[in-house]
């Protein structure tokens, strides 16, 4: 279930159960060269999910006017990120791209017209979750753009598009984080990851998991309205917006399950879920 998928159409191969979905909050590139209880959970996500055929990303660091799909292959790992160790943008990984999932993307999606990107390849919202998670760089991976010009509720029903991916075995990962304001963060002595925030993001953490249990799409699309101040967790809408297609994907009675819930450095949490399992 790797490599021999690479040059087949998605659509000639049989059907399979459900693939479950991640969302995953990614939070410091640093993560990618740390043993920390992120990268950890992270490496034990790839032996509890199924083997998946491709892996389709939707990362928050991917924005463009219009909506692209990496249609290259191979795909360059992607240092989007300054200040941090040498060490990390030595860090590659090395997974082929699909060029045929990539133009299924194109045909299936019918709201918008979707356009191939060439030059993009795995930003670190994607890589530095799938070195740990199937560390071996062997199964295909495409990332889908973000477009800013578009709302929340207009992402959430291109997610929906997306439908076709989870009965052929591809396995869908938002990556961002729902709560993400880097211009007020404070760290807790020398570690940023010790569980340490506002009152208002250890309360909109709590009322967005209670959202997601309850299913209650409409009120995490309009966040917003959730706490009087969402604002400040949510100054823009990049890192969120990834959750909203796994919502779009998700069937209703479809339960989710947490991990890394945790709040850091003051207004960031790590909180992560798996749909589908």
């Amino acid at each position: 279930m790797t490599l021999k998928y690479l040059h087949k159409s998605i659509s000639e191969l049989e059907s399979t159960p459900l693939m479950p979905m991640l969302f995953v909050g990614h939070g410091s590139p640093m993560n990618a060269v740390e043993d920390n209880e992120f990268s950890r959970m992270w490496t034990s996500l790839g032996a509890q999910l199924p083997t998946p055929r491709a892996i389709v990303c939707i990362s928050a660091h991917w924005e463009t006017k219009g909506t692209h799909v990496t249609i290259g292959n191979p795909l360059e790992t992607i240092h989007d990120f300054y200040g941090f160790p040498n060490e990390l943008y030595r860090q590659k990984y090395p997974s082929p791209g699909s060029p045929s999932l990539a133009q299924e993307v194109i045909d299936n999606i019918q709201s918008t017209h979707v356009k191939g990107d060439y030059q993009w390849g795995l930003d670190h919202g994607t890589w530095t979750i799938l070195k740990y998670t199937y560390p071996l760089a062997n199964i295909p991976v495409i990332q889908i753009s973000i477009d800013h010009d578009k709302d929340a509720q207009w992402h959430y029903k291109l997610g929906k598009e997306l439908a076709f991916l989870r009965s052929k075995g591809v396995l869908v990962i938002g990556s961002g984080n729902m709560i993400h304001n880097l211009r007020i963060m404070r760290i807790a002595g020398n570690d940023f990851n010790a569980e340490y925030g506002y009152d208002w993001a250890f309360e909109l953490n709590d009322i967005l998991k209670n959202k997601l249990i309850d299913g209650d799409d409409l009120a995490l699309i309009n966040y917003r309205s959730l706490h009087k101040d969402a604002e400040l967790a949510i100054p823009t809408p990049e890192h969120y917006i990834p959750m909203l297609y796994v919502l779009g994907l998700r069937n209703k009675d479809e339960k989710v399950r947490f991990f890394n819930d945790k709040v850091i450095a003051a207004s960031l949490n790590m909180t992560s879920f798996i749909v589908g399992e």
